[in-house]
């Protein structure tokens, strides 16, 4: 990621709003990416609906997509809604500049859009509006999608149709003169209940989420099985390393009062984001915050050090006194409701 100078964040500020009034207008309604008024949330409620209605998902991974964007094909897309030379000058000027890495080394890059950028989210979507959403509308207005800056999910009515879309958008992207990833690029079966078709690729990841087959209560409250997404496996590991890394948690001066309110902003955080759909596999990722304060408490009070049964049983009492002391008690009360 480039980070931007004081003075070039101001500036690419002012040519952000100069050129969003002029592009919004014409997004694509399933583009969610950086966007006013949308959101990850929204895209993943559409993927969740559509995955209902449409068996099979063509799951597109763009190839370093910010460090492959064509400078030339980019001005042309600016272009075509501003000729004001100074909004011109200025974006040009940001997608050649030189990048200097973390050891000193200055890099001049011929192709790309520095990430990072205040910019570069709206130039991330104007590319993309004419390389992929446009096209889509055009050649494959039978398939809806929904497109999150470079993560876009396609759903179509049959594996015939989503490998002749991946086809055409190989060669499109080509065009563009971006790739497809060929390893995260997949066409995934939406297996739900009373379908028993034996595809090998039933799940794919999307914005943080994992859609798979998981036992949902149908409509009467009987168990079936839906396909619906939950806290995807590669950001349940991010949250647990980062509970193992937070200084916090070994800060045994500290009480535990103190500590519910230090990690009070993170966990709200997560559970807002990750506790949208499913919440019942996010309760059982923060489990490890628990652990984590069994650990604290050992260390913290003489009488439980090196037991850690009656450690977790001092903070099970501690729960039951207070479950709302931290922010993922209270939820794993709604939960269990």
């Amino acid at each position: 990621m480039t980070v931007p100078t004081i003075s070039d964040r101001i500036a690419q500020t002012v040519v952000k709003r100069c050129l969003e009034p002029l592009v919004e207008p014409v997004f694509h309604g399933d583009s969610y990416g950086y966007r006013p008024g949308r959101s990850a949330h929204q895209a993943l409620s559409v993927t969740r609906q559509r995955c209902w209605e449409y068996e099979w998902v063509l799951d597109l991974d763009i190839k370093n997509f910010f460090g492959s964007i064509d400078w030339e094909l980019m001005m042309r897309a600016v272009r075509c809604h501003t000729d004001c030379a100074w909004v011109l000058l200025y974006i040009e000027r940001w997608l050649k500049a030189p990048v200097q890495t973390p050891d000193g080394a200055v890099e001049y890059p011929d192709k790309g859009t520095p990430q990072g950028g205040v910019v570069s989210p709206v130039l991330a979507n104007l590319f993309l509006h004419y390389a992929f959403d446009r096209w889509m509308q055009k050649h494959h207005p039978d398939v809806p999608f929904e497109r999150y800056a470079d993560d876009a999910i396609c759903h179509c009515k049959s594996e015939a149709q989503a490998r002749l879309l991946k086809q055409g958008l190989e060669t499109r992207l080509a065009e563009c003169k971006l790739d497809l990833h060929p390893e995260k690029t997949k066409i995934v079966y939406c297996k739900q209940a009373n379908r028993h078709a034996s595809y090998p690729l039933c799940q794919f990841d999307f914005l943080g989420y994992t859609f798979r087959p998981r036992s949902v209560r149908n409509r009467v409250g009987k168990l079936s099985v839906g396909f619906v997404p939950a806290v995807s496996n590669k950001a349940a590991k991010a949250m647990r390393q980062e509970m193992r890394r937070r200084s916090v948690l070994h800060r045994y001066d500290l009480s535990l009062a103190e500590l519910a309110d230090r990690t009070r902003p993170t966990l709200r955080g997560w559970i807002q984001y990750y506790g949208r759909f499913y919440r019942s596999a996010l309760a059982q990722v923060l489990l490890a915050v628990d652990a984590a304060l069994v650990r604290w408490a050992q260390r913290k009070y003489k009488h439980l050090r090196g037991r850690k049964v009656r450690a977790a049983a001092w903070l099970k009492d501690v729960k039951s006194r207070q479950p709302g002391l931290f922010a993922h008690w209270a939820m794993e009360t709604t939960v269990g409701r």
